[in-house]
Formats: C-alpha cells, structure tokens, sequence
C-alpha cells in the first residue's frame, strides 16, 4: 500500500489493490499477484491509467448497471461493481455489473469468491490483451479471457472455478520461462504456427485456446473465450478481441472490460438449502473411485488453491528469486523499502 500511496492512489483504493494481488500469491497464482506491480507501475509513470479514479455508476435498472472504471485501478472499480451485484442480487435475487474502461483486475476468483463468502453464487468474467490464436488462425486475436464461478459449499468452504479460456495463461508461461522450464505440446504456437516448446517461443507466438489443437477440441475453449469477451467488451462497451492494445502496454490506456453477476439461491429455497445440496454433490465426487496410480483422491475445484492460501498464512508467501527482485528492485525506485522475504528457487 506504501508503494501505491507513491503513485497518488488513495488508501482505500490502495487497500483493494493490495488485497487481491496477495490473494493471488496467498492462493499459489503468482502470475497474477504481486510480480505485476511492476507492470501496474509503470502504467501509471507513463500516464496510461489514472491511480487516483474512481469508478462511476453510468446506467442502472432494476438488477443491471454499468460502471465506468474512468481509467483507474480495475482492482477497485471491479470490487465496487461486485459489491454493487451482491447487494443488488439481495433484494432481487440476481444482478448483473459491467465495466468498461478498465484495466487488469488481478485474478478472477476473487471477485467470484466475494460473493460466495455472501452466501451467493458469483461468476466474474474479464477480457484481456489478444493473446490466443482462435483454432485455425495463425496470430493471436482474442485474450486468455478467464472466467471464475464461486459459489458456498458447506464443510467443503467454497466452490470456485477459476480458469483462463486458453489451455494456460500467458503468466504460466512467463513463471516457466522464469524457472527455465520447457512447455508441453499443446500449451501455444511459435510465430510459424508450429507447436511451441520454449517459452521464448511461445512468447514469440500466440497461446492456444483450451483444449488445444483442433483435433483436441481446441475450438470449445476458442468458443469460450469469444463467449467472455461478448459479456465484458461487448456488452460494456469496452474495447474487444484483437482491437485491445497489448498487455501492459504504455502506449495507450487498456479499456478492458469486466462482467459479474450474483445469484442469491435464498431467494429460490430455504436459507442454507442450496448449499447443503453442493456440499452433498462434492461428498459424492471427491469419495468416486479413481483411476490407477491417481496421485490422490477426486478434488473440488479450488482446493488445491484454498490449501495453498492455508499454507501461506501458516508460513507465509514464498515467491521466487526473480519476482522478489523486481520488488526489491521496484521499492528501491519508488522509495519505498521491500522488507525481507522467504525466496523459493
């Protein structure tokens, strides 16, 4: 929050942003939690996003608005937008929000989850820089496009879904090059359109949408990601598909979009019943016979994640060499000390 205040960005907004980037690194997404402050940072020293805007409300009705991020931290105006559904969604039962004119909100599970620890479903959508060739095509023209659905679950905590629509998000692929892994086939192409195994490579090229190649369904997770960017860059009104400007560039600001809608199953049954039901679904699936030589039993979506932020708390956030680095690095610019921390390799 310190380094932010060095930026003109007010407490409060400071607060949001700083909470869901460590959110990210708590939950073992490091691709999407503080290493990007560098990014975010320089965004803001280029003149290309406002620290200090605050979201509007632009159109309202009953369960459905719009809001104006005015440039500013898609962290804040995001947070804004799904306290608005959540709230919303009490007394009608469902809201949706848009954002336009936004920029990168950080991971999309947490918006989802927002609504889940309000005994709601929540589903939270982003579009994003063109990353991802569409099956077929040889350059990338549509963003990795993440959707995110939380919902309560009983003992097992919450539900939540958090995925990109490319088979892995370009931060898996920056984390590898990091790390000096290859890629699998399957992940992205080169720029000759040729599977990539380098993450050089791949940076070179364009991601693949999930699934994959075409002859792996690939054209699903294409069909996905165009879905995504109907609900946040369309619908908002926000720029779209291979229109958006490159990711983190300072050339110009992002207008991202972003889309949220709230779902209150109290106003469907009695209060706890819905998630009395999930509870009983994830008992069936996760006691299922397995398959030979599983690693384990069938996981809950999330759990793998909700373990990590269980083991970040216990021992705190360990981040590797390289991404510590650049905080230290970024600190020392901005004055604004970064305090020691546990490294991993």
């Amino acid at each position: 929050m310190a380094l932010l205040g060095t930026l003109g960005t007010p407490g409060d907004i400071a607060s949001d942003v700083a909470e869901i980037l460590l959110a990210a690194d708590r939950r073992g997404i490091a691709s999407h939690g503080t290493a990007r402050l560098p990014n975010y940072v320089a965004l803001v020293e280029a003149g290309v996003m406002e620290p200090a805007a605050r979201p509007t409300l632009e159109r309202e009705r009953a369960a459905l608005a719009r809001f104006d991020a005015r440039n500013g931290w898609g962290h804040h105006a995001c947070r804004v937008a799904v306290d608005w559904a959540v709230d919303r969604a009490a007394s009608a039962g469902s809201a949706v929000a848009v954002v336009r004119n936004s920029n990168h909100y950080g991971i999309a599970g947490w918006y989802a989850l927002r609504a889940a620890a309000a005994g709601m479903i929540g589903l939270s959508f982003t579009n994003s820089s063109p990353l991802v060739a569409p099956t077929r095509a040889l350059r990338p023209l549509i963003g990795t496009n993440p959707i995110a659905l939380a919902a309560p679950a009983g003992r097992w905590g919450a539900f939540c879904l958090d995925m990109a629509t490319s088979t892995i998000p370009r931060g898996r692929i920056e984390v590898a090059a990091r790390r000096g892994e290859t890629l699998p086939v399957g992940w992205a192409i080169g720029p000759d359109g040729r599977p990539a195994t380098t993450p050089d490579d791949a940076l070179a090229g364009a991601l693949l949408p999930l699934g994959g190649l075409e002859e792996t369904a690939g054209y699903k997770g294409y069909g996905l990601g165009l879905g995504v960017d109907i609900l946040t860059g369309v619908l908002a009104g926000a720029t779209f598909g291979p229109n958006i400007i490159g990711l983190f560039s300072t050339e110009a600001p992002s207008d991202l979009g972003q889309a949220f809608m709230v779902i209150d199953p109290a106003a469907l049954d009695e209060a706890g019943a819905f998630e009395s039901r999930l509870e009983g679904y994830l008992d069936q699936l996760t006691s299922a016979q397995t398959v030979p030589d599983a690693p384990g039993r069938v996981l809950v979506p999330g759990e793998p994640e909700a373990a990590a932020e269980a083991r970040s708390d216990e021992r705190g956030i360990a981040i590797d060499a390289r991404h510590h680095g650049s905080l230290v690095e970024l600190g020392e610019r901005r004055g604004v000390p970064f305090p020691d921390v546990e490294q991993t390799a």
